[in-house]
């Protein structure tokens, strides 16, 4: 299975997604993620997701494309613009949406932003969890079945 993280421009969110699920996800899954547009990788993010124990800086800020979507069985939208802005899906992907706050918007000093991404990194590794925890029971029940 594949299941594609989609934001609006693949730099915090989506790539905090790819890289909680690339450390915690059972081999037969496999992730990626992207973003309607590609606006690069927030530093913060991957600043955050390393004092967790987790190396997003080898990780692609990519540019949603017709073949990323053909390849994705699964898409989670993690921003509201992309959810709305999401093109529409093949047959048989399915699609859900995580109403995230987007960090690079908090302002104060840079241990108050700081701590806004820290928030959102471990709400995103609990949503990684719970999605993780439910495919693989749905998998159970398929080959169950």
């Amino acid at each position: 299975m594949n299941v594609l993280f989609l934001c609006t421009g693949n730099s915090c969110r989506s790539q905090m997604a790819e890289g909680w699920a690339r450390q915690l996800a059972p081999d037969w899954l496999q992730v990626g993620s992207a973003g309607i547009v590609a606006h690069g990788k927030n530093p913060r993010a991957i600043a955050v997701m390393g004092q967790a124990g987790v190396d997003i800086s080898s990780q692609e800020s990519t540019q949603l494309t017709a073949a990323i979507l053909d390849w994705a069985d699964y898409v989670v939208t993690v921003c509201g613009h992309a959810d709305e802005h999401c093109p529409a899906l093949p047959p048989n992907t399915r699609k859900e949406h995580w109403p995230l706050d987007d960090p690079a918007k908090a302002t104060g000093s840079e241990e108050q932003i700081l701590q806004v991404f820290r928030a959102t990194r471990d709400e995103v590794r609990e949503r990684v969890v719970d999605l993780l925890a439910r495919l693989t029971a749905q998998r159970g029940r398929a080959a169950s079945a």
